[in-house]
C-alpha cells in the first residue's frame, strides 16, 4: 500500500478548535481531542494517508499564505487541502481580499505539482447578513475557480457542516464558531471522495 502524505491547511477550522490544538499549535504532535479534526477522521478511513494537520487558529488567508512554503511545499506533499478565509470576513476584510490570497496558494500549489482540493469557508452562528454576503460570495468565486482549472478540485465543506434548511448554521458545535467532532466528521466525509478525485489526478499526470 503506497503511502501518501497530504497537507492539511488552514485557520482553526483545520487545526481542530475548540477540542484540539495543532501540531503548529502545540508541538510536536497537539494536542487534546484527536477526533477534533478532519485530519484523523481521513486517516481512520484511509490507513495509506498521511494527513500533515497544519491549521493554525484565528489565522487569516495572507498569514496562511505566508508560511506556505514551509508548511506545503516543505512536506511534498501529493495533494493540498486548502479552507481559508472565514477569519478576513470575521475581521472585515472584503470577499476579494480573500480570494486573491487563495488563488496565489492554488497557483504556487500547482507550479510544485501538487493538487489542490479547495475547500469553502463554514459556517459560524453568529455571523451578521453581511459576513454571510462576503462568506457566499468566497464560496462562489472557489467554486467557479475550481471548474475552470484542472489542478483543483472542488470540495463544498461548508455544505457539509451546515444545519438542515439552516445553511449558514453549523449543525453540531460546541461554541456556535467551530465543529464538533461530529462536525468535524462530516468534514472529512465530504473532503475524502474529493482527495480521491484530486489524487487520481496526480496519478494520471505521472
Amino acid at each position: 500500500m503506497a503511502h501518501v502524505i497530504i497537507v492539511a491547511l488552514g485557520d482553526s477550522t483545520t487545526a481542530g478548535t475548540p477540542g484540539f490544538k495543532s501540531p503548529l499549535e502545540s508541538p510536536p504532535n497537539g494536542d487534546g481531542n484527536i477526533e477534533s479534526q478532519y485530519a484523523h477522521w481521513l486517516m481512520q478511513a484511509h490507513a495509506d494517508w498521511e494527513v500533515l494537520n497544519r491549521g493554525v487558529n484565528g489565522e487569516r488567508s495572507d498569514q496562511i499564505r505566508a508560511r506556505f512554503d514551509r508548511d506545503v511545499l516543505g512536506a511534498e506533499p501529493a495533494a493540498v487541502v486548502i479552507i481559508a478565509g472565514v477569519n478576513d470576513i470575521y475581521q472585515g476584510r472584503a470577499a476579494d481580499t480573500v480570494q486573491r490570497e487563495l488563488a496565489a496558494m492554488y497557483v504556487a500549489a500547482r507550479a510544485a505539482r501538487i493538487q489542490v482540493v479547495a475547500g469553502t469557508i463554514i459556517p459560524f452562528d453568529t455571523a451578521t447578513p453581511d459576513q454571510n454576503v462576503r462568506m457566499h460570495a468566497v464560496n462562489a468565486w472557489i467554486r467557479d475557480y475550481s471548474d475552470r482549472h484542472d489542478g483543483v478540485t472542488f470540495c463544498d465543506t461548508r455544505a457539509a457542516v451546515s444545519a438542515p434548511g439552516q445553511a449558514d448554521r453549523l449543525v453540531f458545535s460546541p461554541d456556535g464558531l467551530h465543529p464538533s467532532p461530529e462536525g468535524y466528521t462530516r468534514m472529512a466525509a465530504a473532503l475524502e471522495p474529493a482527495i480521491r478525485a484530486a489524487l487520481a489526478k496526480a496519478r494520471s499526470l505521472r
